[in-house]
């Protein structure tokens, strides 16, 4: 089957943007980036109200990413996150869009070595994702430098002034001079966010994608009357019947998180669960494992969840249904997206009761109430639910794997130990016959080993040459990476 090319080529962005994006699957814009491309490739201010999944890192990474000059080695552009876990994922993103154009884009939030961190900003940096405390660390140790910063992005602003980072993010705007391009993301525009676009953003354009009654269009919205003594029952019999094939369950508490985990593991429910006080290595398996497929019940917390993208979801459930209508509708609206249908599965409580009717008349849909299911339904169903849970399934593939066929990845003995520098071994790899420099991605020279990243299916021809070649003056080890 012939491959589709992007549709992104009418933005007039490089060649090597639009491999990567047709290698990626980017081949239609969808609405909020037929708005902010244009505006951010034109120098403008961009305020963007969008739900999760509207596509809108992609909205600001293209343009970024286009605007970008490799030789320089001060980053060009900053993008702030409110979560490690928000970060780590746009930062990869961001990476497979400008991976063609060999750009470095380190990511920094706390809970991680500060030393490891500083050492790849004081390398070639070109884009920097990263949490605002962490970032001023990082400013005030002179680390991360921002007198080449041209674009600043302020994303899930909502979440961020929520969790307090107010004062951090205008530091940290005030602390860019010259002013950058400003682009400002959040899923609501209350009054903090308001006034912090009224303060540091000039005359920018304002794109409103999705209304909350668009959000839940494609969800079917059930609900069920139980109080919290009957909830886990009643939950089990729900997912027999429902027998999901991924599904997120919404708890208030982080402690009611580690309990339900613990109940459905007891059962033989292959589940995860994701909450603020997880250790972040844990937390960045637990998000990473759901994505590959390794359980299909995800147990979380609305802040712990609260922007990561997880596609195709077809269930949600509000296991303690929300305190506010906005978390109500950034829960259910993780499925039925992309003109998928979704199912939204509520817990309600008689003191619940009115938050039910709130919700309902924020998004203009009903949650329709029904009985609990049949005792002897479930029954018969009992057997394939559980059946389901022991099979292993082959793993999903990772956003990047596409690549995986154009590019190869060398590791070479020596690095910086041994006076190693990029120019080394970009120059060796050169010197092989059908070898140019727009065959050679990104070189990442470490203390003992190097890596380097070879495109346009050149991988096999290039480790066979380095056998018998010699890189600053000595024969080296080289082998393919996992």
């Amino acid at each position: 089957m012939k491959k589709q090319t992007t549709k992104f080529i009418k933005y007039d962005i490089s060649k090597e943007l639009q491999e990567s994006l047709t290698l990626l699957g980017y081949i239609n814009p969808t609405p909020i980036q037929e708005e902010i491309i244009p505006a951010l490739l034109a120098g403008r201010d961009v305020v963007g109200k969008s739900q999760t999944g509207s596509g809108k890192t992609a909205a600001f990474a293209i343009p970024i990413c286009e605007a970008i000059h490799w030789d320089d080695n001060a980053p060009q552009a900053l993008i702030l996150e409110p979560t490690r876990e928000l970060a780590v994922q746009v930062r990869e993103e961001i990476f497979q869009i400008g991976r063609k154009k060999k750009l470095k884009v380190p990511v920094i939030f706390g809970g991680m070595p500060i030393d490891k961190q500083e050492i790849s900003l004081k390398q070639k940096a070109h884009i920097v994702v990263g949490t605002p405390g962490r970032v001023l660390d990082h400013m005030r140790r002179d680390n991360l430098l921002l007198h080449n910063i041209k674009y600043l992005v302020v994303d899930e602003a909502d979440l961020m002034l929520d969790m307090g980072f107010l004062e951090d993010v205008s530091l940290i705007i005030k602390s860019i001079n010259p002013k950058p391009i400003l682009a400002l993301f959040s899923a609501t525009l209350g009054e903090h966010v308001t006034k912090l676009i009224e303060i540091h953003m000039n005359d920018p354009k304002v794109i409103l994608i999705e209304t909350d009654t668009e959000t839940v269009s494609t969800v079917e919205q059930i609900g069920y009357k139980l109080e919290n003594h009957d909830k886990f029952n009643s939950l089990i019999d729900i997912l027999i019947l429902e027998n999901p094939d991924d599904c997120m369950l919404f708890c208030g508490t982080r402690e009611m998180v580690n309990s339900l985990f613990q109940q459905m593991k007891r059962k033989g429910i292959r589940c995860g669960m994701l909450h603020g006080a997880m250790e972040q290595r844990d937390r960045l398996f637990a998000i990473d494992d759901f994505r590959l497929g390794k359980f299909h019940y995800l147990v979380t917390t609305d802040v712990a969840a609260r922007g990561i993208d997880f596609i195709n979801m077809t269930h949600v459930i509000n296991y303690d249904f929300p305190t506010n209508k906005e978390n109500y509708v950034h829960r259910i609206g993780r499925t039925g997206r992309n003109g998928k249908s979704g199912k939204a599965i509520s817990f309600i409580q008689d003191s619940e009761l009115r938050g039910k009717k709130v919700v309902e008349e924020f998004t203009g849909a009903s949650i329709e109430m029904k009985e609990l299911p049949n005792r002897e339904l479930v029954l018969t169903k009992k057997d394939t639910f559980f059946k389901k849970q022991k099979v292993r399934e082959a793993l999903k593939e990772k956003k990047g794997a596409v690549f995986n066929n154009t590019i190869t990845m060398l590791s070479i003995g020596g690095g910086k130990k041994s006076k190693m520098r990029p120019g080394d071994i970009v120059g060796t790899i050169c010197s092989i016959e059908g070898v140019t420099q727009e065959d050679i991605g990104i070189v990442d020279v470490r203390e003992s080993i190097s890596y380097v990243e070879i495109f346009n299916s050149k991988g096999n021809l290039v480790l066979e040459a380095l056998q018998e070649k010699t890189i600053k003056g000595k024969e080296r080890k080289v082998q393919k990476t996992k």
